[in-house]
């Protein structure tokens, strides 16, 4: 119910939202700067291409010179034709309002707006002038039909708002199919005819020229889309179409059978809108692969037929492709210009026409002078005289000055542009239907009665579906039910005229049937003889033939799958786990050995991160080295922060290692440090964490500081900890001694040539984990201290630092561990078995799979499916027993559309680790030691030694905040007071509270007594 309600509302909801942008685009621009205005008893809308789709974010582009300029003009031609006949319309003058839609159809949605503003009822009853006045408004002109659009995209955008508001439409050149449904485009009708019949007419020339075997090409958008699926589903009619899997997505696929034998269709190709160069190189190329098919339809505009022209010239093809061209291409010489050798015997179509001369008159008498209407004429003007009107003019291409005496078709090129025809004779159906209406409407009443104004746009479709009328050309103009105009059209060849010329020559019409001069037609080739563009050619090598079903004309080449070599015209067989077949897979051959290479994008990353990581490491180590004695490399301690930076430093290192081309020494350079770098910086940190953690515990129990807490007692318990670590290598290195294996599985692809040996140490994912197991346990009990010391004094040591580094590089590994272990099960690989004769079925499936225990044979074309698993590598990696065909996984029998392994999984394994390992040095590294680099080099005022303090004086320190808090009336009164002012800056109005902690033996103390140093260290110090 509610669905219903909703969906009762929608249109009005629509309507709203028409009135709030139309009352936004009025309110931003009264007049549009750039359209035609011409004052008239009754205004037709007129829409225009005359500009190109613009970029960069511009809404417009180049002038269209042809497309836009001539039929613009052709419409403003016959507003004076008929405003100046007597018997057509008497004392009605018919005014204009045209905009340009740049060639986009959201662009012409947007001016379309003005047409409907004078419907839009705006409520001004809040609005008042300073004075208090109401305001006056322009009563904008009111639009009664508008001419256009011309391409069928932006004919659909505009159609959706005008039928809302009841405008009837009428197009010059829009031609898609879907416009002739009545029900969603009820206002729109056209003069010229729908795509549908275009499709008819091409088939039709398909069948007399003996081809069976074509592509096709599409604009995006409904034109070129929907001419080519209608195309394709006339040719169904008349038998089968049978389609080279890309159709609209560009990808090779299987052939494709629907009824019976017909037209086969090889390539089915889309032009996107964001289109560059490259995409119609790739179209070229693929139209390559199918090169029997000679025949390309196009349904494409005038801009994208020019660059597939120019790609087909750039891939040196000129004569190859046999172009069947729709009405966008028509007669036009904008498409072929300067590449009329690649469009020599093209067939083309254009509904029915004839030259207009009474416009060629018009529009070459036209000047800057006598066309001041035309706001872009002055464009055109530099645009087709080459020249420059003004300094300040966007053409930038010459400097040559236009002295205004220029004249068009003396002076420059001229030919009447193609559908200047069906301009006119949009206009006059317009002007003839509101003449009928005239007179129905105000019989003997000159003007436009009240009885006129009154009548709505439906009324007048009513009779712009009735007109009856010789147009232009001579031939008559009316509308089917639909809207649409009958199907008529003139048949065109590009051809070397006598005297060495190109020109259009007309070799037939097409009126519902097909007439055809074959003795006047002319080939690329020069051959009299019409070329061919059939189906079936004899197979390629390593292919094998099979026939069609139902297709007794054609068959289709199959070429051997995956790793199979063709063993006879009928037959393909697989090669063995360690071959491939050869370029025309008559043979096998062996899989290149390949591994990480430093130049690879998996190298590149981790390689640059490590080399900014030791250059920033050898800094660090050097400043320290260079400010040794300094209270802030001091207060850090020093013995602890070498050996960190040292384990940092072998963090960024064991990027190389595992990048090395793998040998005997690199295996055994990877087990070894692979977890060493990662050892000793937690080691370090984790010694660090504990002392601290010890002092403070012992200090709420005691005055007397706690054991092993010694520079020396420090370096030998982190070296108690790397002791673990390597103890755990060499018993690695005795079980299981460094070596190197070559992996055919894991670059096994579809695609035999792109298939690969891994060259790799014999290292499993599980040994992996197990080297940096104990590295990861003393992260994590780090992270443990570093939690428990988070209360410690925020200036003490380095107690918070070391807790963001930790909890920073849990979450790097919690990252790391999904990303590795979820590589190495999706590294499961779909490889398929091959077809094979009946008689070595069975000994191809023993010979795959080794012991086949757990296995059963099915039918020929079968699945295998089974897992390599971790304690079966070794067994795996020997060439007696790997077999690539093992890792299946439960897929139906398809010899194709099987997605292939894009990247290694060792490949992405080894990036994600070494990362990873970077990320956890890079995060200590600028956590524990940029920020005392910074104040040592910037900041040296700071790096200076304050006031001194024992060991008691630690410990109330780390404990006063607590008994302040809980028990201030227990203590002496200022006795908080003092402890916490003690040592604050005068010159600093800031907190500045100062903790201290125990550093290296020296001499320097505050007593002769002491014989252990206190230093301390503010806020800026950190």
């Amino acid at each position: 119910m509610s669905g219903r309600k909703s969906n009762r509302y929608f249109p009005w909801k629509m309507l709203w939202m028409l009135c709030v942008l139309t009352d936004l685009a009025l309110s931003q621009e009264t007049y549009a700067p750039h359209s035609i205005r011409l004052e008239g008893d009754l205004t037709l809308g007129g829409l225009f291409p005359v500009h190109t789709r613009g970029v960069a974010g511009e809404p417009c582009g180049d002038i269209k010179k042809e497309n836009g300029i001539h039929r613009l003009e052709a419409m403003l031609y016959a507003l004076d034709q008929i405003n100046s006949d007597d018997e057509l319309l008497p004392n009605i003058t018919l005014g204009a309002r045209v905009l340009d839609t740049c060639s986009r159809d959201t662009y012409a949605l947007e001016q379309s707006l003005t047409f409907v503003q004078a419907l839009v009822q705006k409520d001004t009853s809040d609005v008042r002038c300073t004075n208090g006045e109401p305001p006056v408004f322009v009563k904008p002109e009111k639009v009664i039909g508008v001419i256009g659009a011309s391409a069928s995209s932006v004919s659909i955008m505009v159609a959706n708002i005008l039928r809302l508001f009841q405008i009837p439409q009428i197009s010059y050149a829009s031609t898609a199919p879907e416009l002739s449904d009545d029900r969603r485009y009820d206002f729109f009708s056209r003069v010229v005819p729908p795509d549908s019949f275009q499709a008819q007419a091409m088939v039709d020339i398909v069948k007399a020229m003996g081809w069976n075997y074509v592509s096709t090409i599409a604009s995006e958008g409904s034109y070129g889309e929907k001419g080519v699926e209608a195309f394709m589903q006339i040719s169904r009619e008349v038998g089968t179409v049978m389609f080279w899997g890309g159709v609209e997505k560009e990808e090779r696929g299987d052939w494709m059978q629907q009824r019976r034998s017909g037209i086969c269709i090889a390539q089915s190709l889309k032009i996107p809108h964001d289109r560059k160069q490259a995409d119609f190189d790739k179209i070229i190329r693929m139209l390559l692969e199918t090169h029997q098919a000679r025949a390309v339809i196009m349904f494409a505009y005038d801009e994208d037929i020019r660059e597939i022209l120019n790609a087909s010239k750039r891939a040196d093809q000129v004569g190859h492709f046999l172009w069947i061209g729709s009405d966008s291409w028509g007669a036009k010489n904008s498409p072929i210009h300067g590449l009329e050798d690649a469009a020599v015997g093209a067939i083309t179509m254009l509904p029915k026409r004839a030259t207009i001369a009474g416009f060629d008159a018009y529009f070459t008498s036209r000047t800057l002078e006598n066309n001041r209407r035309n706001v872009w004429f002055a464009e055109y003007w530099e645009e087709n005289f080459n020249c420059k009107l003004m300094s300040s003019s966007k053409k930038e291409d010459t400097n040559r000055k236009c002295t205004g005496q220029e004249r068009i078709g003396i002076d420059s090129k001229y030919e009447q542009e193609g559908k200047v025809q069906f301009v006119i004779d949009a206009v006059y159906a317009m002007a003839h239907a509101l003449h009928n209406m005239h007179k129905d409407l105000c019989p003997d009443q000159s003007g436009i009665c009240s009885e006129m104004e009154a009548a709505g746009g439906k009324k007048l479709l009513k009779y712009i579906r009735n007109v009856n009328f010789n147009g232009s050309a001579g031939t008559s103009v009316t509308f089917n039910q639909n809207g649409d105009a009958p199907g008529r059209y003139d048949l065109f060849q590009y051809q070397i005229n006598n005297n060495s010329s190109l020109s259009y020559r007309v070799i037939g019409q097409w009126t519902e049937s097909l007439q055809l001069n074959m003795e006047d037609m002319q080939w690329p080739s020069g051959d009299v003889e019409i070329p061919g563009s059939i189906c079936s050619l004899p197979c390629k090598t390593g292919q094998r033939k099979k026939t069609v079903k139902g297709m007794p004309c054609c068959w289709h080449c199959e070429p051997c799958d995956g790793y199979q070599y063709q063993y006879d015209e009928t037959t393909c067989k697989l090669c063995s786990y360690n071959m491939r077949p050869n370029g025309n897979r008559t043979a096998c051959q062996p899989i290149p050995i390949v591994k990480l290479e430093w130049h690879s994008p998996w190298a590149v990353i981790p390689v640059f991160l490590a080399m900014l990581g030791i250059v920033a490491t050898i800094f660090v180590m050097a400043t320290f080295i260079r400010y040794n004695d300094t209270p802030i490399v001091r207060a850090s301690g020093r013995e602890l922060s070498y050996v960190l930076l040292t384990g940092i430093f072998l963090c960024y290192i064991i990027t190389f290692v595992m990048i090395a081309k793998p040998d005997v020494a690199v295996c055994s350079f990877r087990r070894i440090f692979l977890g060493l770098g990662m050892c000793i910086s937690y080691a370090a940190l984790l010694t660090k964490t504990n002392r601290i953690y010890r002092i403070f515990e012992e200090g709420k129990k005691s005055v007397t500081p706690p054991r092993l807490i010694s520079p020396t007692s420090q370096l030998a318990i982190t070296t108690s900890l790397i002791s673990v670590q390597l103890l755990g290598v060499f018993i690695w290195f005795g079980v299981d001694p460094p070596n190197t294996i070559i992996d055919y599985d894991e670059q096994k692809t579809i695609n035999p040539d792109k298939a690969r040996g891994v060259l790799k140490c014999d290292i499993t994912d599980l040994q992996i984990i197990c080297s940096l197991g104990y590295s990861i346990l003393l992260m994590v009990t780090c992270t443990v201290y570093a939690i428990k010391t988070r209360g410690v004094p925020e200036n003490f040591n380095e107690a918070k630092p070391i807790g963001f580094t930790m909890y920073t590089t849990c979450i790097v590994w919690l990252a790391f561990i999904p990303i590795f272990f979820g590589t190495a099960q999706s590294a499961e690989k779909l490889v398929l078995l091959g077809p094979s004769s009946t008689d070595n079925t069975e000994r191809d499936v023993e010979r795959m799979v080794p012991g086949r225990r757990g296995l059963s044979l099915l039918e020929e074309g079968a699945v295998m499916s089974t897992c390599v698993k971790e304690k079966e590598r070794k067994r795996m990696s020997h060439p007696e027993n790997r077999n690539p065909f093992l890792i299946l996984q439960g897929f139906t029998m398809s010899h194709r559309h099987v997605p292939a392994v894009s990247h290694s999984q060792l490949y992405i394994q080894t990036t994600t680790l070494t990362i990873s390992m970077n990320l956890s040095a890079s995060v200590a590294l600028g956590m524990l030691y940029m920020p005392k680099v910074y104040v040592i080099i910037f900041h040296p005022e700071l790096n200076v030694q304050k006031r001194k303090r024992s060991f008691k004086a630690v410990v109330t320190a780390a404990t006063m905040s607590s008994r302040l808090s809980h028990k201030p009336s227990d203590r002496p009164n200022g006795e908080a007071k003092t402890e916490l002012c003690e040592n604050v800056d005068p010159n600093n109005t800031a907190p500045n509270f100062h903790y201290y902690i125990q550093m290296e033996s020296e001499t320097v103390a505050e007593s002769p007594a002491a014989k252990k140093k206190y230093v301390s260290y503010n806020d800026l110090v950190i």
